[in-house]
């Protein structure tokens, strides 16, 4: 095999016969590339011997396992009649097995180690999409983000980003005086949101110590590139957590690689599949995203290749940045699926040896229509192309083997753990608290205020002097006391004086009467 090239199998001519090698050139290898096809037709053994490739050639490469039987590769292949037959009918000789240098990878953490990320590195507009926020919605997560930005607060997990959610609630008045209305609706359907995330695993993915890239970039000491496995069987119950994910990934690899022009060979080689994913109910300004990042992270030596069933699960404009082109057969059977041959065979450059939409339609299963960059960046001639049998194991490892492999991973022990560094959830925690326990201290000091000015008041003290209740003596000496009870006399006069309309009358009557009482 040529040190500059990878083999991906030979072309034949009209009559079946040998044609010649066909190569995928790692000058060209970051210029991205696309791999369609029907279910069976072959995409996950092209995507292997990809893999393969590129790691003999020194290139680290990131895939996903959705079906599980991609782990295959950690293992030594095994010989059987079928490969044995293809590997001889496109003169690949030797045919030698061999197992590749794997790490395994799990959001879960269950079939490899943890894949991390924080709240902060995921962003606002990711997250948006991942909770599937409205107009509205989205502009209150900013804000949210604005204001963790201003007050310091670290947002690493998804309790974080709740105690923050609280936070900007509490504060709406004052918050959408500045920034625009912050309704507590809003808030109240991102929290409901991130409910039901956690609820689906999202937590596990929230966290520290998050991914370093430089670890899925790694190499062997013999050179070989590591083949970084992400098991995604699981985390395909929950397709839009997925494809968030790797759009997360592939965001980061752009934003923290630096510029290296046109490299030899691809310093990472990004393998996107189930890629129809990414693209559905997508927001404009997220598909323009992909296409900026597609656009701009080939001079980062970053190669992306997009696994899917239909070419037409790729929007136009990133489609048009995929220089290989590997096709499976396509069917075409209803109006639509005749439109994605049709788009598929219109996108290659023609053969006048046969027709592309025709021969889309007959391939068998392990053969494509191959189209790659040629010197100076030209597309190739299509070829009807048998695609070379793996090197490495066809079909999933056992858990015996995974385990093993896991324990000699060059990154074991360094994720399995999650470390909860003080962050906005405690800063807020903490806040609230002393906010708390300073009312309450207010309240207590209010309380003593109100009890020191009611002592300053004192009763008055009939018939001792003056002196205080407090402060008199008892006295030993026995008074009479005189009754309160009116006599009927007085009663007589007070009835006479009340029934007597003018004041000279009330008069007369009082010194008739006062006569009348002094003599008894």
């Amino acid at each position: 095999m040529a040190e500059d090239s990878i083999f991906l199998g030979a072309s034949r001519h009209p009559d079946d016969s040998y044609q010649q090698a066909e190569r995928l050139l790692l000058k060209y290898a970051n210029r991205h590339g696309l791999v369609t096809g029907a279910t069976g037709t072959g995409k996950t053994v092209t995507l292997q011997i990809l893999a393969e490739g590129f790691s003999n050639a020194g290139v680290p490469v990131f895939c996903a396992d959705v079906k599980g039987d991609l782990s295959g590769i950690a293992m030594m292949g095994e010989e059987k009649d079928f490969l044995s037959k293809r590997a001889d009918t496109i003169k690949l000789d030797p045919y030698a097995f061999q197992e590749f240098p794997v790490i395994f990878w799990d959001l879960f953490g269950e079939k490899g180690h943890p894949i991390r990320t924080t709240i902060s590195e995921m962003g606002p507009l990711l997250l948006s999409r991942l909770m599937n926020l409205s107009d509205a919605q989205e502009g209150v997560l900013n804000i949210a983000f604005r204001i963790a930005d201003e007050e310091g607060l670290l947002l690493l997990d998804m309790k974080d980003l709740q105690a923050l959610l609280v936070h900007v609630a509490d504060r709406a008045d004052e918050i959408g005086a500045r920034y625009g209305n912050v309704s507590k609706q809003s808030v109240g359907a991102i929290q409901r949101t991130l409910l039901v995330l956690e609820q689906q695993g999202a937590n596990f993915f929230f966290g520290e110590p998050a991914l370093k890239i430089s670890d899925i970039m790694r190499t062997t000491p013999d050179g070989r590139g590591a083949i970084n496995v992400l098991a995604a069987d699981k985390l395909m119950m929950n397709p839009r957590l997925y494809a968030t994910f790797l759009l997360w990934l592939l965001s980061e690899l752009f934003e923290e690689l630096p510029e290296v022009g046109d490299p030899d060979r691809p310093r990472l080689v990004f393998f996107f599949d189930e890629a129809h994913l990414l693209f559905d109910e997508a927001p404009k300004i997220l598909v323009d995203r992909v296409e900026q990042v597609v656009r701009l992270i080939r001079s980062k030596g970053v190669g992306v290749y997009f696994v899917t069933q239909n070419p037409l699960d790729v929007p136009e404009t990133v489609l048009s940045q995929l220089g290989n082109r590997i096709q499976h057969a396509l069917r075409a059977y209803t109006p639509r699926e005749q439109k994605a041959v049709k788009t598929a065979a219109d996108t290659f450059r023609p053969n006048p040896d046969f027709d592309c939409f025709e021969a889309i339609t007959k391939l068998g299963v392990g053969e494509a229509l191959v189209s790659t960059l040629e010197a100076k960046g030209v597309p190739s001639m299509v070829q009807r192309t048998l695609i070379r049998p793996p090197a490495s194991r066809l079909g999933p490892i056992t858990d015996a083997e995974r385990d093993r492999l896991l324990k000699a991973s060059p990154v074991f022990g360094q994720y399995d753990e999650s470390v909860d560094r003080e962050s906005a959830f405690e800063i807020l925690q903490k806040k609230a608290a002393d906010k708390a326990k300073a009312e309450a201290e207010a309240q207590k000091a209010e309380e003593a205020g109100e009890v020191e000015e009611r002592s300053r008041w004192s009763l008055p003290d009939f018939g001792n002097g003056g002196t205080s209740t407090k402060t008199r003596r008892k006295t030993t000496t026995t008074r009479r006391r005189t009754s309160n009870r009116q006599s009927v006399t007085e009663a007589a006069i007070k009835s006479v004086v009340r029934s007597v309309g003018t004041s000279l009358g009330r008069a007369l009557v009082r010194g008739i009467l006062g006569s009348l009482k002094k003599g008894r």
